[in-house]
């Protein structure tokens, strides 16, 4: 037998009988947080009182249907199917059987680093390339120049590497990703659904549609993997899961290539009017690109107050108490953000934007031994790259009027900024997200 790995993300069959088990046993003694857990993922619940719920539904099968749906499988026989398949990967690797990628050249594309070691643990053998520049902030503009607007602005918002440096691996990136179809047999993408991964797919599928494909292009597209914890992406998973997930990769489509370049160029363009169309639209050729161009139309500032969903979140949590910089992070990403999509450092640039307003709308109230005055409260590097405390930090009471719509934050002078092909300067005209209508609207 293999041994699985400790993670979320590997169902132990066994362990899981055991829960549904004790689940019927509470549900049976009427313990609270049993009915709770039944009102939730029970679907014959939904109309039931919690005392129903004791009486109609305390068997065995039901108890295992909610272990499964809490699990993110819809029913007891899947989650069995589930945690076999998985087992059967890991001995695989156990065993060393034959790599999933052999017979042909193979490269694998991914937008960061965090699954290049968790696929050889696995036993891929393919080269691996990542392909990471974040399009889901600072500008996407369509010229010559691309790369080296890029660059400034990755090197001037991150503050990681040089303007130089950053170009160099910009480019670097791109002529892989050119001569990827001469040099491979095969090359497989791996993405999941939020805004930064599927911007990025786009732009991929758009290149390869213009340069040509290789022999053979295929995908893992994924919007959820089964777990005690909430999937973000295809770094939380184990060796196992990159394994399971190979077989059920699929052949991009013509139809795909095509949508992809669409997507790109509506990215590009300096109004989001052709990318709302994407966004809004149904049943289409990449399936998670819809709600994912949606997340990113929230970010346009609201038609309310002004705000960017993320910066609404940032506002909110700290309107119910005042956290360090890491603790905001940590609930934007857990608890508030419906699609998470942001890193660190991409979140650092927007917190830092909030603080250079004409008046603020958070501050920073303990510093302990950071950098940072009272003009640029939080300059320095992020707190995560430094080695002491975190700041922590409040709203204000003009960061509550911006909240409640009683103050617009343009009217506040944020620093301007891009999404995609379009400027947000508060001195000009400036696309808006009406939440309400669910539609951009043009605010002049």
């Amino acid at each position: 037998m293999a041994k699985p790995s400790n993670t979320p993300f590997n169902i132990n069959f066994e362990q899981q009988k055991k829960r549904a088990k004790e689940l019927l046993r509470d549900l049976k003694s009427g313990d609270q947080s049993a009915i709770e857990r039944f009102k939730q993922h029970h679907p014959k619940s939904a109309t039931l009182l919690p005392s129903d719920i004791v009486e109609i539904l305390p068997r065995l099968s039901e108890a295992q249907l909610v272990i499964a749906r809490e699990l993110g499988l819809p029913s007891w026989a899947k989650l069995k199917a589930h945690a076999e398949t998985m087992e059967a990967a890991g001995q695989a690797i156990l065993n060393n059987e034959q790599s999933p990628d052999a017979g042909f050249k193979t490269l694998h594309i991914r937008c960061g680093d965090d699954i290049r070691q968790t696929l050889p643990d696995a036993g891929f053998v393919g080269d691996f390339l990542k392909y990471s520049d974040p399009y889901c902030q600072g500008p996407v503009i369509d010229g010559p120049d691309f790369y080296t607007i890029r660059a400034e602005f990755l090197s001037t918002s991150y503050g990681m590497h040089s303007s130089e440096e950053t170009l160099t691996g910009l480019q670097e990136e791109q002529d892989n990703l050119a001569s990827a179809a001469q040099e491979y047999e095969r090359v497989v993408l791996w993405f999941e659904h939020d805004s930064y991964d599927q911007l990025i797919l786009i732009k991929i599928l758009s290149l390869f549609a213009q340069t040509g494909l290789p022999k053979k292009l295929e995908m893992i597209d994924l919007n959820h993997f089964p777990g005690s914890i909430r999937f973000l992406g295809l770094g939380q998973l184990p060796p196992e899961a990159m394994r399971m997930l190979w077989s059920r990769r699929k052949p991009v489509t013509a139809q795909q290539l095509s949508l992809g370049t669409k997507a790109w160029d509506a990215l590009l363009s300096t109004k989001p009017v052709a990318l709302e169309r994407i966004a809004l639209s149904k049943n289409l050729a990449l399936p998670n690109l819809s709600n994912a161009l949606q997340r990113h139309l929230q970010e346009f500032p609201s038609t309310f107050n002004g705000l960017g969903l993320t910066e609404k979140f940032i506002l909110e949590i700290l309107n119910d108490e005042n956290k360090t910089t890491g603790e905001i992070f940590r609930v934007l990403m857990s608890e508030k953000e419906p699609l998470p999509w942001l890193g660190d450092v991409m979140y650092w640039r927007i917190l830092k934007s909030m603080t250079e307003v004409s008046t603020a709308v958070l501050e920073v109230v303990s510093q302990n031994g950071h950098p940072g005055t009272p003009e640029e409260p939080l300059a320095g590097k992020c707190d995560w790259l430094t080695d002491k405390p975190q700041r922590q930090m409040a709203i204000t009471e003009k960061g509550r009027d911006v909240l409640a719509g009683k103050v617009d934050y343009l009217s506040l002078n944020p620093p301007e900024r891009w999404l995609g092909g379009v400027k947000i300067d508060p001195q000009h005209p400036c696309w808006r997200w009406d939440d309400h209508a669910q539609k951009m609207v043009l605010v002049t």
